[in-house]
């Protein structure tokens, strides 16, 4: 399912969550911040949507997410296809330190401050 919602100026933030109400909630503390935002629910309807609007600037994925490829994997499929991407990660099952990560990755154990969220995303938002 995807939902384009349109609130500012500020940068896309493309979410990617499998469970619809961690999903709902995240889109509505960033919404809340001024951002604008785009859903997917799986790794493959999150390249789906990269490779259709040029205008994301920051992806915030979950690790844990259903099918072939996890949010590790799309971290890295996505700092490889489009560099320019910020990323921040989050997971509540497993701890990823920075050597996990892709060059520019941030991670956020679940479950998460959504103050230190907004400001993870206005920090990256800053180099748009």
């Amino acid at each position: 399912m995807f939902r384009v919602c349109s609130v500012s100026s500020r940068p896309l933030v493309l979410v990617v969550e499998d469970e619809p109400l961690l999903r709902l909630h995240a889109v509505s503390l960033i919404e809340d911040a001024g951002f604008d935002t785009v859903q997917a629910g799986s790794a493959a309807e999150a390249i789906a949507l990269l490779e259709s609007n040029a205008s994301i600037k920051i992806v915030f994925t979950d690790i844990d997410l259903p099918g072939d490829m996890d949010g590790l994997l799309l971290a890295a499929a996505i700092r490889h296809r489009w560099p320019p991407v910020e990323l921040v990660l989050t997971s509540g099952h497993i701890k990823v330190g920075d050597a996990d990560l892709p060059a520019r990755g941030h991670f956020l154990s679940k479950p998460y401050d959504g103050e230190r969220l907004i400001h993870t995303l206005e920090s990256l938002s800053s180099a748009h």
